[in-house]
């Protein structure tokens, strides 16, 4: 197989489902040997392969990257894609809620960069892709902790893109808008009217529909991509225009 990640290779968190899982294909490919760390890989598609990882667990974490280069030769992409919802206000987010959100959602990514870093720093092309949300810079109903979670991504991301970017390894994140993925499938379910609900969350996108995880993916494979040499400390939106257009109804 031929193609733009050719021997190279790619640690994708999360990657057992959704938007992990759409990357970890796509970058396989397009030639890229890829690690899916996860809490439960499980059966993954050919090609992928699996390694269980917790990323509120450094020691868990540092195990299974070391694991990573051993079996596969060395690490040339981190996309720091694992993390958590949540819902609610600030008066309604308890002590317990900040702490485990956090924890995945920032420390998270963290604690795997800082793993990876001795192997990105020994490849000839070394990216990080972070995942952070349009959450991190408007301001969204009931969605208080998410939202400070990747504000701090976004602000992560610009310092480990200054603080790396000598040693030869870019760092940069996508922010998507609303992506449609099983989890938003089974939040409707909560409402009295799924359908009214579904049709708000497309409206939020002046495309008129929620992101979809190929698209998500695909913004990621650019920013990994040696295609992309020049782009470091940058934070691209896939939002449908939800974050800077205004159109008329």
């Amino acid at each position: 197989m031929t193609g733009e990640f050719q021997g190279l290779v790619a640690v994708v968190t999360g990657g057992a489902s959704g938007i992990g899982l759409n990357t970890a294909r796509e970058l396989a490919s397009r030639g890229a040997t890829v690690a899916v760390l996860d809490l439960a890989p499980g059966e993954l598609d050919e090609g992928l392969h699996g390694f269980q990882a917790d990323v509120r667990d450094r020691a868990s974490v540092d195990a299974a990257i070391a694991a990573v280069a051993t079996e596969l030769g060395g690490i040339d992409i981190v996309v720091n894609n694992a993390g958590i919802s949540a819902i609610g206000s600030v008066e309604e987010s308890t002590d317990e809620d900040w702490a485990r959100v956090l924890d995945v959602n920032v420390t998270g990514m963290a604690r795997v960069t800082a793993a990876a870093l001795p192997h990105l720093r020994q490849s000839s092309h070394a990216a990080v892709v972070n995942l952070s949300s349009i959450a991190a810079l408007n301001g969204l109903p009931q969605r208080a902790l998410y939202s400070a979670s990747k504000g701090a991504v976004l602000a992560l991301t610009f310092a480990m893109a200054t603080d790396h970017v000598r040693d030869g390894i870019r760092v940069n994140c996508v922010s998507p808008g609303t992506v449609h993925t099983p989890f938003v499938d089974r939040f409707l379910t909560q409402f009295e009217d799924p359908e009214a609900e579904m049709a708000a969350l497309n409206a939020r996108q002046a495309t008129g529909r929620m992101v979809s995880t190929q698209e998500v993916a695909d913004a990621i494979c650019y920013l990994a991509s040696p295609r992309s040499g020049s782009t470091t400390g940058t934070a691209l939106d896939v939002d449908g225009g939800m974050t800077h257009l205004r159109v008329r109804s």
